[in-house]
């Protein structure tokens, strides 16, 4: 980890943390140092990751606009940790990590359809304090998603809201597992060019 976290990690023990130790390795080549943290509290840190599978199995929302969800509500949060390992997930999914490395700086790349603008407009706006959602927003996503997309959309949203601000105050940041695997960096959406008015 890049600093130390708020909240000192813990020995992974017993035979529960033997399989999540396993089920990490699996998942991304190692044990995140986030998990020793975690492991503080077992039955929360248990529970949020049986809601993270559930989470990935929901199926009414193209995997890829659920990434670009995903990454788009860690970016707007100030998450590197979730951005990183969704960045790393994409990859390891098979999904289009071309499009998933410019989701730092979706409204200025090239290489989103309007139907991804809009599914991150709308990620966007429910991150935001209080949430900026527009009915506006919702009847055009519904149109395209339907409801079941729609609302699937909404609760994966909500869950990385879930994730990443309990990242960030636990003081939980990347370790750097898209760049382990070879990854470019994800695409800083300060480094935009702009032409002169």
């Amino acid at each position: 980890m890049t600093s130390t976290t708020r909240v000192p990690a813990t020995e992974i023990t017993g035979v529960y943390g033997t399989l999540l130790k396993t089920m990490a390795r699996k998942m991304v080549g190692k044990v995140p140092d986030s998990a020793g943290v975690m492991w503080n509290h077992r039955t929360i840190f248990m529970d949020m990751m049986k809601f993270g599978r559930k989470v990935e199995k929901w199926d009414r929302l193209d995997p890829n606009l659920a990434s670009f969800a995903s990454m788009a509500a860690a970016a707007t949060i100030g998450c590197d940790a979730c951005l990183d390992l969704h960045y790393f997930m994409a990859h390891n999914h098979g999904l289009d990590e071309t499009k998933a490395r410019e989701v730092p700086r979706w409204r200025e790349s090239e290489v989103f359809t309007p139907l991804e603008r809009r599914v991150m407009e709308y990620t966007v706006a429910m991150c935001q304090t209080p949430p900026a959602v527009t009915d506006a927003m919702s009847a055009a996503l519904l149109d395209d998603l339907g409801a079941a997309g729609l609302i699937e959309l909404t609760a994966r949203v909500g869950a990385m809201n879930m994730a990443a601000r309990s990242n960030i105050a636990l003081g939980i940041h990347s370790e750097e597992f898209a760049a382990a695997c070879g990854l470019p960096p994800l695409a800083d959406p300060s480094a935009v060019v702009r032409s002169p008015a």
